[in-house]
């Protein structure tokens, strides 16, 4: 979880637009970040791939109002909500985003093109049906902050007592480092949402990063199955828990706004 997901841009940044808080050509070049070029394919009424300008105003014609993000992983469907065909298609990419108004997902696939020390990242969004239905397991901002909360204090004492590098002072600088490069370029989620979304985010993003630096800097004094069996099973739902808090705060525009339709 050290880059933003790029349905986490799309969902931030599709909903700004939809708004009105954004024009098409920021919306697009925000989404797009640091690839070379994103692409929108299976379009009803496109023969072939367009660029996220046009698609953007395409899905508002046909009825979309709003972008969820779904972030599955083996296991757990989180923002899914079917058929089966999407759901596989969305754990293959690790993402997606599934709409608000009209039953369409979008998948990205990426790709790799250039010659080596000069390769650019070419994105292209599959567009594919979806089920109305609510996604799954994405919890309520307030729950997702009570919970990152408390997942940060549990995975901090477990990986202290494992010796892992990762969960002591090494690990915050790095956090600290890497909060520092995210606030002198990047602005969090995108005009509208709302400041706990925000909130919620970054502390979705520290926990995420403890977790990677605990997997990523070896394994400290847990060098018996038995001790790695229990850093694997401590981190396990830490991740979780980051991953549902960061789905909710990119859905937590649509989410607010269907609790007030009802």
């Amino acid at each position: 979880m050290l880059s933003e997901p790029r349905s986490g841009r799309f969902t931030a940044w599709g909903n700004a637009l939809f708004a009105g808080l954004a024009s098409p050509d920021d919306a697009a070049l925000a989404i797009v970040g640091e690839d070379a070029v994103h692409r929108v394919e299976g379009l009803p009424g496109e023969s072939a791939p367009v660029g996220l300008t046009l698609a953007l105003g395409r899905l508002r014609t046909l009825g979309v109002t709003g972008l969820r993000m779904a972030l599955p992983a083996p296991g757990h469907p989180l923002g899914l909500s079917g058929p089966p065909e999407f759901n596989a298609r969305a754990l293959e990419a690790e993402e997606a985003v599934v709409c608000f108004g009209a039953a369409f997902g979008l998948v990205p696939e990426v790709y790799e093109a250039g010659p080596e020390g000069d390769v650019h990242v070419e994105v292209v969004w599959q567009v594919l049906p979806v089920r109305e239905a609510p996604p799954a397991d994405v919890p309520s901002l307030g729950e997702a902050e009570r919970e990152l909360a408390e997942a940060l204090r549990e995975a901090t004492t477990v990986l202290s007592r494992l010796d892992v590098a990762g969960s002591g002072p090494v690990a915050e600088a790095a956090i600290d480092a890497y909060r520092a490069r995210a606030e002198r370029g990047r602005e969090v989620l995108a005009p509208g949402y709302p400041p706990r979304a925000v909130r919620v985010l970054e502390l979705a993003q520290r926990v995420g990063l403890l977790v990677s630096l605990a997997h990523d800097r070896g394994h400290g004094a847990a060098v018996s199955s038995g001790e790695m069996v229990a850093r694997s099973e401590a981190l396990r739902p830490v991740e979780r828990t980051a991953r549902r808090a960061q789905v909710a705060a990119y859905n937590a525009i649509v989410e607010e706004r269907e609790r007030g339709v009802r």
